[in-house]
């Protein structure tokens, strides 16, 4: 399974991992057109800082996810083989108990539209997720792992 990891020492907390999640999961994927002629939808990262120590925050995809024993619609679920915690979104009801139990606080209420949650999903079809490979110190980096 693959997971993201921050290296506090060299972020800078410039917040282009923030700007780069929410252009991949916009309509457009273009970052003018996302910001400009869209509402851009929440970040699923966010960086987190106190004095100049500053570092990423994202879905750990937690071995024991609370977000998922939380979820009434059964939107989020762990999968048995890779142990990545996944968000059908179609199911979500925006009831946002997920964003409650989230242990990390990784979870955004996205309110666009029809209530949603919005959870790191690693990018999918992407061989690395956007904040990863746009990240200007390489201060994110993604890691396989055994579950």
């Amino acid at each position: 399974m693959k997971r993201i990891y921050a290296i506090e020492d060299v972020c800078i907390g410039c917040h282009l991992c923030e700007i780069h999640c929410q252009v991949e999961h916009s309509r457009s994927r273009n970052i003018i057109k996302t910001f400009k002629d869209e509402v851009p939808p929440p970040s699923r990262i966010s960086v987190e800082e106190d004095g100049p120590a500053s570092f990423a925050l994202q879905c750990r995809h937690c071995p024991e996810p609370y977000c998922a024993y939380a979820c009434i619609a059964g939107a989020i679920y762990q999968d048995e083989q890779t142990g990545e915690v996944i968000q059908d979104r179609d199911k979500c009801i925006g009831c946002w108990t997920c964003v409650l139990s989230c242990t990390k606080g990784a979870i955004r209420a996205d309110t666009r539209g029809p209530r949603k949650a919005a959870k790191c999903d690693l990018c999918p079809g992407r061989e690395t997720p956007a904040c990863v490979e746009m990240c200007p110190n390489d201060a994110l980096y993604v890691k396989e792992e055994q579950f």
